[in-house]
């Protein structure tokens, strides 16, 4: 594929709503090459601010790649977000209702359709106080298992200096730094086949938010605590 890869009207309406955003901080961009040019991928991310998805499309699509995101139903209920979310292909996840397997299948067609689709597992904003992720869900490994795709784990750090809505905090100067870091694709090869017991799907979740606290430690330039904090309930 040459080029960038086309989003149409929707991708293009955020796009400019959500670059100027960008602008509020330096960005640093460090292996965004390992997100491949063309075909489908799991990108795997923490999520620490409202912030997130604004400045985690324009570095995707920087990329060269248009992003699908998978994220909670309600935000298909916000003003002009809710359109932009639907009308640029991202998947709303109805968890806890009997509506909860489609957003799987829908993600795992978009992966089989070569589309990229970035999954925050920790299914919203972590509380922890230092920003590290928590326990996550374990649909993240449902996808990276049933889908023959890269599965990439990145980690962004900074937004939540700049945007904090659960303690009501805007900071916009002094100017801060929002980093994104791209790990190599995360081999699974050791659990595909297996049945997908609970053991196996929760083994390969920690082991892909592992890699993310991994990347999300070399930015901060700091050890991870020991222990995930706020395990997700009923995961």
């Amino acid at each position: 594929m040459s080029g960038r890869e086309k989003g149409g009207f929707w991708v293009g309406f955020a796009a400019a709503l959500f670059y100027p955003v960008t602008y509020l901080a330096r960005r640093v961009y460090e292996g965004g090459d390992r997100i491949p040019l063309e075909g489908g991928a799991l990108l795997v991310m923490n999520h620490v601010s409202h912030m997130d998805p604004a400045v985690d499309a324009v570095f995707v699509h920087r990329q060269k790649r248009v992003p699908r995101f998978l994220g909670k139903d309600s935000l298909t209920q916000v003003p002009v977000f809710g359109k932009i979310f639907l009308g640029a292909g991202s998947i709303p996840v109805y968890r806890g209702t009997s509506s909860a397997g489609d957003s799987l299948r829908a993600a795992h067609q978009a992966l089989r359709d070569g589309k990229v689709v970035v999954i925050y597992p920790e299914g919203t904003i972590t509380k922890d106080p230092e920003g590290w992720p928590k326990r996550s869900y374990t649909g993240v490994a449902r996808l990276a298992l049933g889908s023959d795709v890269p599965v990439i784990p990145i980690a962004r750090w900074g937004t939540s200096e700049i945007l904090d809505f659960y303690h009501k905090k805007i900071r916009l100067f002094p100017r801060k730094t929002i980093t994104h870091k791209v790990g190599e694709p995360v081999d699974l090869s050791a659990y595909r086949g297996q049945e997908p017991t609970a053991a196996v799907l929760r083994e390969v979740t920690e082991l892909l938010m592992d890699r993310v606290t991994e990347l999300l430690a070399e930015i901060r330039g700091e050890e991870p605590p020991s222990k995930k904090p706020e395990p997700a309930d009923g995961q």
